[in-house]
């Protein structure tokens, strides 16, 4: 019997990409997802959490210098990322997903553009947990 790293989990992609709150931690903090975390350090975009208790949404975005693995490890520490909407519920309802992904270089306005677009589109301010 030896000890050994357990074996890499390939990177599904960004379009398969759905985890709930513990799949999250585990791919910020466990070698074997070394891939998916250098991944989601390469792009920024707008990322969708399904509370999955009562099917509301919140829709995100990292954008700037901000990439989804940096805005995604927030949430995997404490379970809201700073949003005042999340900081109620347990995160452990929380699935998380990917709507779109851009290259770092793209302008924030588009970003903000795409985020805005996927709000009304799933009505995540009126409801769901957008509050803005």
């Amino acid at each position: 019997m030896e000890i050994a790293d357990a074996q890499p989990v390939p990177f599904p992609g960004f379009d398969r990409l759905v985890l709930d709150h513990a799949q999250l931690q585990a791919v910020m903090r466990e070698h074997r997802h070394a891939a998916w975390r250098t991944a989601l350090a390469s792009v920024v975009g707008v990322y969708l959490i399904t509370d999955t208790r009562d099917g509301r949404h919140y829709v995100g975005k990292a954008d700037g210098a901000e990439s989804i693995r940096q805005r995604w490890t927030a949430y995997a520490t404490n379970g809201h990322g700073g949003n005042v909407e999340l900081r109620t519920i347990d995160p452990t309802s929380f699935r998380f997903s990917l709507l779109r992904v851009f290259d770092p270089s793209t302008p924030t306005r588009v970003i903000d553009e795409a985020e805005s677009h996927s709000k009304v589109a799933l009505d995540s301010r009126a409801h769901g947990l957008n509050r803005n």
